[in-house]
């Protein structure tokens, strides 16, 4: 019924749109050009300044984020100075800021010797904001202006340094491609540094780009510090010949390159080094970044991998070349604030330091415990019955064991797979994170809903079904049993049990091989009490023998999978509002007719057959549609005392000398929810914070965050939870268990206070 009515908006919409076409075209002809909605005026009579001023016309705002700048021959830009514009939210650039009537800048420039004339491309983008509203492509203006008298004073005695061909650089590679590459990323995104220490003598650096990044190998460069007397010597290893319009011909690296450093020199009884290391890269056909500086502390003794802190630019770039990048093309915590330390950027400790025995050893534990969690106990009430109902028989005991295994193994495979090659791509997959794609939460719903219509008796799957998902609720058959296995793996993963979050952070930054061997030993884990008790008799024979008591626990056995798929349309509903709770309980109740219709049409026609296909391809109308329901418009209000996540309020409030408690979390997780339950919601804790001075800074994951993202991918997290507390001096966070107690949380934050 929704889906016909807004299939009847949509042909009442392209009515209206057709019928109101002539008028657009008569209004559009009456649109100014370009030229004349922005005239632009410039300015050279100061040495070494260019002033640019633009008249708006009424009706007409110009993009502050949309202004770029490119030097010509001879010619190099600094950082445009422009005013803050009005900020604006924009339906398809976020937020913005513009410009209205007329608006100024100034951009200093120098020019290189024998230089007669200075030569830029301004460009920049604005819109009609009246009916009707339409926004022009990119223009460009190229200016040819005439040098100041006293202009070669400006010329840059640094024409050649790094500073200067960075500039250059940096602006020409934004105007080849205006409009053809993604948003750039962060730098601390962008290029990810880890050091390992190997053994004392030896380091292993490793960088690591998405897909369309490079690093450059000559503008790296890798000192001590305070560590008179020894020195650094580098092995690169071959990297890609690139030729750049003014570097020359250099070496570049792609994906990821790791590089062999040696310690030469007496160590003595020094354990500990700092390493400074700075480097340079770029979005291949996009922008440069500036000189980026990572600082770590090496323990020489542990082998410990470490993520390297962002410092400041290197000094030697000259005043604006840092900038010239406009700010606004970049995202802004990429490019840390001068005024923030070197430590307000929080670096991630090492990974927890196990070996690969002993991160199987702790899958081993973690996929065992699994089996007691909420998320895993409504999918297993479906084992339970098959199991009871084999009682008699060792055979049917060990086939549904071993079937239930397979499907747990092949999927705990498929998921570690999936990892591993978007790792390889340059993305990050969390643990948990499929549920924040409304559509799988939508189809676990109604899955959830049919498994448990199926255990009350409203419908029985034949061997027909036995190869599809709906036979999860079959009373016998090895798909019946594959397929429970399957989905006992998707429901696990909003859980996070003990010992699981060392073993996937182990699989999460390990090689292929032993990244696998980890997801197969959580399969391992998960299905081993059935395994048990189907290979075991001692243990099968402890089982109540069956009977007409049966029928009853499996319909009693279904409410926890309506309960599940309850709670399954609440995160939706947090994700993605009021709409697609609508979309998706209409699918559940045309779900149910279609199974309540094909348990009556065994004995029927073709005609009622065919009702059936009807009914099953209008459930999957609604998905489909829940597919193009945007996000949920972010509430401005926040939990009491609670603040919102942000790398520039963390860094803030670092600055300040204020330890702080990040909890990142999601709707979707349970172990987050028993978490916030036990201890985080409670009145000793927020006691706990009044008392030690501490801010309560919380992260939601429940969807799609490319910020949260990169806060986990600093910690080395699989996943949600993440808990970090930051003390007050401000040394490095310290990262909590996923599953809290009191105790655990107040000796953080009574250290963190200290």
């Amino acid at each position: 019924m929704l889906a016909g009515r807004m299939a009847v908006r949509l042909l009442i919409g392209l009515s209206l749109l057709l019928a109101t076409l002539p008028a657009f075209a008569q209004d559009t002809a009456e649109l100014l050009p370009v030229t004349e909605a922005y005239k632009l005026s410039a300015d050279a009579g100061t040495p070494g300044v260019l002033k640019l001023h633009w008249t708006i016309a009424p009706d007409y705002y110009l993009y502050r984020g949309r202004m770029k700048f490119k030097g010509g021959d001879g010619v190099s830009l600094g950082a445009a100075q422009l005013p803050d514009g009005e900020k604006h939210h924009d339906e398809y650039l976020g937020d913005v800021e513009t410009y209205h009537h007329g608006v100024d800048a100034s951009i200093p420039y120098t020019v290189a010797a024998g230089t007669d004339r200075l030569r830029i491309s301004v460009q920049y983008q604005g819109c009609h904001e009246v009916d009707p509203k339409i926004c022009y492509p990119p223009h460009t203006e190229k200016l040819d202006l005439p040098l100041p008298a006293d202009g070669a004073a400006a010329a840059a005695p640094v024409a050649g340094s790094l500073g200067a061909a960075l500039g250059q650089l940096g602006s020409n590679r934004i105007e080849a491609v205006a409009g053809t590459v993604g948003a750039p990323l962060p730098a601390e995104q962008a290029f990810r540094f880890e050091a390992l220490v190997q053994n004392p003598h030896q380091l292993l650096l490793r960088w690591t780009m998405p897909r369309g990044y490079y690093l450059y190998r000559d503008q790296t460069t890798l000192k001590l510090e305070n560590a008179g007397g020894l020195a650094l010597k580098p092995a690169w290893p071959a990297g890609t010949a690139h030729h750049d319009e003014h570097h020359g011909d250099v070496t570049v690296y792609f994906d990821q390159v790791e590089l062999p450093v040696t310690i030469e020199g007496d160590l003595g009884e020094a354990r500990a080094l700092t390493l400074l290391a700075s480097f340079q890269g770029c979005q291949d056909g996009g922008l440069c970044y500036p000189l980026m500086t990572r600082r770590v502390n090496l323990d020489l003794g542990s082998g410990a991998t470490v993520t390297g802190q962002t410092g400041a630019t290197a000094p030697e770039l000259p005043p604006g070349n840092a900038d010239s990048v406009p700010a606004d093309s970049v995202p802004a915590d990429s490019v840390p604030a001068d005024s923030a330390p070197a430590d307000s950027v929080p670096a991630g400790p090492a990974p927890l330091q196990v070996s690969l025995i002993a991160a199987l050893l702790l899958a081993l534990g973690g996929g065992l415990v699994l089996n007691l969690m909420p998320c895993v106990l409504p999918v297993l009430s479906i084992k339970a019955v098959s199991v009871l109902e084999s009682a008699e028989s060792h055979a049917a005991a060990r086939r549904h064991a071993l079937f239930y295994t397979a499907g747990v193994l092949c999927s705990f495979a498929a998921l570690g797979l999936g990892i591993l090659a978007l790792r390889t791509a340059g993305h990050a997959l969390g643990w948990g994170s499929q549920l924040q794609q409304p559509v799988v939460v939508g189809v676990l719903a109604c899955l959830m809903l049919a498994v448990g219509l199926s255990m009350s008796g409203v419908v029985q799957f034949g061997a027909s079904l036995g190869n599809t998902g709906a036979s999860l609720a079959a009373r016998s058959g090895p798909a019946g049993d594959f397929f429970t296995g399957v989905l006992a793996v998707v429901v696990a993963s909003p859980c996070t049990a003990p010992f699981m979050g060392s073993a996937l952070a182990y699989a999460f930054a390990a090689p292929m091989a032993s990244a696998l061997l980890v997801f197969l030993m959580l399969g391992i884990g998960l299905a081993l009490p059935f395994l048990a008790v189907g290979f075991v008799p001692a243990l099968g024979r402890l089982l109540p023998r069956p009977g007409r008591w049966m029928e009853t626990l499996k319909q009693v056995l279904a409410f926890p999978m309506y309960l599940t798929a309850a709670w399954l349309v609440w995160v939706l509903a947090n994700q993605r509002g009021a709409d697609a709770v609508g979309l998706v309980l209409v699918a559940m109740v045309l779900l149910a007719m279609t199974l309540w219709w094909f348990e009556r049409s065994r004995s029927r026609g073709a005609i009622s057959k065919l009702a059936v296909v009807v009914l099953a391809i209008a459930t999957v109308v609604p998905m489909a549609l829940l597919a193009q329901v945007p996000p949920r418009s972010a509430s401005a209000a926040t939990e009491e005392g609670v603040v919102a996540y942000s790398p520039e309020k963390l860094a803030s409030l670092r600055t300040a000398g204020t330890p702080v408690f990040v909890d990142m979390t999601a709707d979707w997780c349970v172990t987050c929810k028993a978490n916030e339950h036990t201890v985080l919601d409670t009145d000793a804790f927020h006691d706990l914070l009044r008392r030690t001075g501490t801010v309560y800074m919380k992260g939601d994951w429940t969807d799609v965050n490319p910020t949260i993202s990169a806060f986990l991918q600093q910690y080395h997290s699989p996943g949600v939870p993440l808990y970090v507390v930051f003390p007050k001096n401000g040394g490095p966070g310290k990262q909590l268990s996923t599953v809290l107690t009191r105790s655990m949380v107040e000796q953080a934050l009574t250290e963190a206070a200290r």
